[in-house]
């Protein structure tokens, strides 16, 4: 599966950003999907994962409210909406496919990686 980030840019505090992953080679409703995010100096975080079929979400608390992870197994797409962005919010943010519902926040057991689409926040 090859998994591609797009709709990062820079903002301002209290604007909102729509990220997509689109896939390739394999269809994601096989998959649970994740989204991370790297800020610099800091390790790569847990922030939304999702139920191959949608029934199920999780949200890091820093970004409950404000963000909604959804996904287009039709469009092999996954979209995370971010709302009342904040400078801490900055980071460069990777989507990524998991076989594993148990594991969603572990980053070390994702199978597959997008390369990143990066998110600044100004404030």
């Amino acid at each position: 599966v090859q998994l591609q980030a797009s709709g990062g840019g820079l903002v301002q505090a209290g604007d909102s950003l729509r990220l997509a992953c689109a896939a390739s080679g394999r269809s994601l409703s096989l998959y649970f999907m994740g989204w991370f995010r790297q800020a610099p100096g800091k390790e790569r975080e847990f922030v939304a994962a999702i139920f191959w079929n949608s029934v199920g979400t999780d949200y890091v608390d820093s970004v409950k409210g404000r963000f909604t992870i959804s996904r287009d197994n039709a469009k092999n797409t996954v979209f995370l909406q971010m709302n009342s962005l904040s400078p801490e919010d900055t980071a460069v943010y990777y989507c990524a496919a998991d076989r594993s519902w148990a594991t969603r926040r572990l980053r070390g057991y994702y199978d597959y990686w997008g390369q990143g689409t990066l998110v600044t926040v100004s404030s």
